[in-house]
């Protein structure tokens, strides 16, 4: 069974910055493509950024520029650096490993942005 352990969560101000960490357990990690999830109040959970295994990225339009995922296969540990942050940010942050036949989520870190 694999694990994914996310941390980082936390309140900031308008405008801050957090970086979000979500350890694996098991070997899977340099096989799988990582990525990040939100889910806001009341909405459904959408994709914010995903980091394949050879490197290459993808962002949700509304955190381009802002955000960025990086993974560290030798940690099995994949990151999540959110610059500028916005009220609409305010979510949990969910974790997700994506192999071929099977698919992990982590548990969840709440981010709140506010004044």
């Amino acid at each position: 069974q694999v694990q994914l352990v996310e941390s980082g969560g936390g309140f900031v101000q308008p405008g801050g910055s957090l970086r979000l960490s979500c350890a694996a357990s098991g070997s899977i990690f340099s096989s799988a493509t990582m990525a990040w999830y939100r889910q806001a109040p009341g909405k459904q959970r959408e994709l914010v950024a995903r980091i394949f295994r050879v490197g290459s990225t993808d962002y949700a339009d509304s955190v381009k520029g802002r955000f960025t995922i990086s993974r560290d296969n030798a940690k099995y540990t994949v990151y999540l650096q959110m610059n500028s942050l916005k009220p609409e940010d305010t979510a949990v942050y969910y974790c997700n490993a994506r192999l071929t036949l099977q698919t992990f989520w982590g548990q969840g870190t709440q981010v709140t942005v506010s004044s």
